[in-house]
């Protein structure tokens, strides 16, 4: 019997698998296409941005910042931090903290993140401002002259590179002192900016920091006690300088048409708005780049015949080009569109020579 038994088990294990069950064809259905989400209004964005925004506090005035890591990591500006004593940052519940480290400065770039000593804070996804668009959506949120929670919304108006290392947004939502520092958001609530500046000349001419910046600067934090970076650091003074702006003839503005001399100046304008807050909080290099990019700039978009401005701005390049030092190259450059915007300031009030 056991012999039989141990036979058949042999057989058994021997023997062909048996064919599988055919099973009933199916016809597959496809995937039903997914729902792109919709983009976010702009009170959306306010009620998911608000909490993440805080305002950041020194002893003689306020910016703007917000929470870029939910351990208390806080994004602003490089001038809002730099040549104060005390920093707070104050959360959107009202809570004071004072900050404990710098964790990264990028002054080229007008860019700061410190530290607080709290956790588990909402915090903002960092965008993709590569990707940004003039013509795409934009809402600045910030604390603008200590009002709290301040919403403004608009458009990309220009993507503006004033240097190889450095592109400014243009934007036409209105962002008022105290917000400095504060996000820029696209439709999906990530943050694509900064807001760095605003133009006092013209109506909503208003700045930011590309996000990419502040992107690099989070992946290679260096962290630096707070009593250690305000022992380091004191407020450089703004050193002073022989002007010598050039006093042109209204006639060097022969052959430029009122779209060039209307150019000339929102170009010079908006240069010096962006650079002569970089220059006096001591970010000497980054405003005379700022300044040499547009000078640049506007040259070659300056008509064929508008020779006399091309010349002036060629001439500010020149002198700023015999030095190494950003603070004179920087003041060079100044003196060449104070001249240029003198003479063209003269030709409309027909002021005589």
């Amino acid at each position: 019997m056991r012999t039989l038994l141990g036979l058949a088990g042999l057989l058994l294990a021997c023997a062909p698998a048996p064919a599988p069950i055919a099973q009933p064809k199916t016809t597959a259905s496809a995937p039903a296409p997914k729902k792109a989400p919709r983009p976010l209004t702009t009170a959306d964005l306010a009620a998911l941005a608000t909490p993440k925004v805080v305002t950041v506090r020194r002893e003689e005035g306020l910016g703007s910042g917000f929470v870029v890591k939910q351990n208390g990591w806080i994004a602003t500006n490089a001038h809002v931090i730099d040549g104060a004593e005390e920093l707070v940052v104050v959360l959107a519940d009202g809570s004071e903290h004072a900050v404990k480290e710098v964790l990264a400065i990028d002054r080229d770039h007008d860019l700061a993140i410190v530290r607080i000593d709290k956790v588990g804070l909402p915090a903002f996804v960092i965008g993709d401002s590569k990707a940004v668009r003039p013509g795409d959506p934009v809402v600045a949120i910030g604390h603008p002259l200590g009002l709290r929670d301040t919403v403004s919304n608009g458009l990309i108006s220009a993507v503006r590179v004033v240097h190889p290392t450095l592109s400014v947004l243009q934007i036409s939502a209105p962002i008022a002192p105290g917000s400095s520092g504060g996000p820029l958001l696209d439709d999906k609530g990530r943050v694509i900016g900064i807001a760095m500046a605003v133009s006092r000349e013209g109506q909503n001419l208003n700045f930011g920091i590309p996000s990419e910046y502040l992107a690099a600067i989070m992946k290679k934090p260096s962290p630096k006690p707070w009593r250690e970076f305000v022992a380091e650091q004191a407020r450089p003074a703004v050193p002073s300088t022989l002007r010598d702006v050039p006093h042109h003839h209204v006639s060097m503005l022969n052959g430029c048409g009122d779209g060039d001399l209307k150019l000339v100046v929102q170009m010079l304008t908006e240069a010096i708005e962006v650079g002569a807050p970089l220059f006096n909080a001591g970010n000497f290099a980054a405003c005379y780049h700022v300044y040499d990019g547009a000078s640049a700039d506007l040259q070659r978009r300056l008509g064929a015949g508008c020779t006399g401005p091309k010349r002036a701005l060629a001439e500010g390049r020149r002198k700023a080009s015999l030095h190494s030092d950003p603070v004179p190259q920087a003041w060079a450059m100044r003196d060449s569109f104070d001249g240029l915007l003198d003479v063209i300031l003269r030709k409309f009030k027909n002021s005589p020579e």
